[in-house]
């Protein structure tokens, strides 16, 4: 997230996350931000059956695919990391994935982010993924800044 005077005033709809991420339709994993601050996060990703991957993950028994729910996790982490305007935060690695939980069309994704930490350009989320209360995906992820 770029830093300016003003802080955002939450919950952040899904224009305000537009303007702060980079990614857009189909590949956009939050749909908005309920709080952020002090290194932590609170976002959620609406899972709807239009989405495009339901059509072959499974077509029978439409199911979230993990991958997409670490990038939902990744993007929420951006609310989180001190970036300066101009920079964006990429992918550098996944650590300790685990999924717990089927994600399936009308859940709420509930992401929940802690930044671990945040040096030199290089930084470490401690992600959680919930369904109604109950552990989805637990990931740590970590984040190289370029431009």
């Amino acid at each position: 997230m770029t830093e300016s005077s003003a802080s955002p005033a939450f919950p952040m709809d899904i224009q305000q996350v537009l303007a702060t991420l980079p990614h857009r339709f189909p590949f956009v994993m939050v749909d908005r931000v309920l709080s952020a601050g002090d290194g932590t996060v609170h976002a959620i990703k609406n899972v709807s059956v239009n989405e495009p991957h339901f059509q072959g993950h499974f077509p029978s028994e439409p199911v979230m695919p993990g991958v997409l729910i670490v990038e939902a996790l990744a993007q929420a982490s951006m609310f989180c990391l001190p970036l300066e305007p101009g920079t964006i935060g990429y992918l550098a690695g996944v650590e300790g994935a685990r999924f717990k939980r089927k994600v399936v069309p009308g859940d709420t994704l509930h992401l929940h982010v802690q930044l671990d930490y945040f040096r030199r350009g290089l930084g470490k989320t401690i992600c959680r993924a919930e369904v109604d209360g109950v552990v989805a995906a637990e990931a740590q992820i970590l984040f190289a800044v370029g431009r």
